[in-house]
């Protein structure tokens, strides 16, 4: 099997299955009992997950530079809202067997959070709550809406700046064609992060009822 056996037919095959497995996957873990140590590989992969996209993020120099941020940020989200769910089935179904009955990695967090004391870990957990509910979750929802509000609003204008520039002799048609589909990207781009805020606005809503 050579190389281009695997570009033109098995890769393809590959990426055009993955979507769908993914959801499947997602799917069975809100409905089908997880084993412990599979919950503790998916947290592993959550936390290593999580530090990516942040690395990536930052190191971005344009929004652009990270274009599949907001499809990032939805599998990220279902993912994170399938281990809510599987982990409350476990914690709920053998919880009484021991600290450990839910996995290494929740009794962990568990005795970090609580520290010895379960009033000072209750009290430094609904502080957690509320910074994700009101600061984390609102603020980077407001960003996403104002900052595609602001986007679209001037998406007219850079179009007849790229069409100034064209009529004036500044850049060639080429690259007025390559700058409007900069443009067209980077509204879709805001545009899909202001959907992607509100989908991680529900994750939140939907991870505290969960708890609680």
């Amino acid at each position: 099997m050579n190389a281009a056996t695997l570009q033109g037919g098995i890769l393809p095959a590959l990426r055009s299955f993955a979507l769908p497995i993914a959801i499947l996957v997602l799917v069975g873990m809100m409905v089908v009992p997880v084993p412990t140590f599979l919950l503790d590989t998916f947290f592993i992969m959550n936390i290593i997950i999580s530090l990516a996209v942040l690395m990536v993020a930052l190191n971005a120099q344009k929004p652009l530079d990270f274009s599949a941020f907001p499809t990032v940020l939805l599998f990220a989200t279902l993912f994170r809202l399938g281990l809510n769910v599987a982990s409350t089935r476990v914690v709920l179904g053998h919880g009484h067997e021991g600290e450990a009955a839910a996995g290494h990695v929740i009794e962990a967090f568990g005795n970090f959070m609580i520290g010895g004391d379960y009033i000072v870990g209750l009290f430094v957990f609904a502080i957690l709550i509320i910074i994700n509910m009101i600061v984390v979750t609102k603020g980077a929802g407001r960003v996403s809406e104002v900052s595609a509000r602001f986007t679209l609003d001037a998406l007219p204008g850079k179009q007849m700046a790229i069409d100034a520039d064209l009529n004036a002799g500044l850049i060639t048609p080429e690259e007025a064609k390559a700058r409007r589909v900069e443009v067209s990207t980077e509204a879709d781009f805001y545009g899909a992060m202001d959907g992607s805020s509100k989908f991680v606005k529900g994750d939140a809503i939907a991870g505290l009822l969960i708890l609680f």
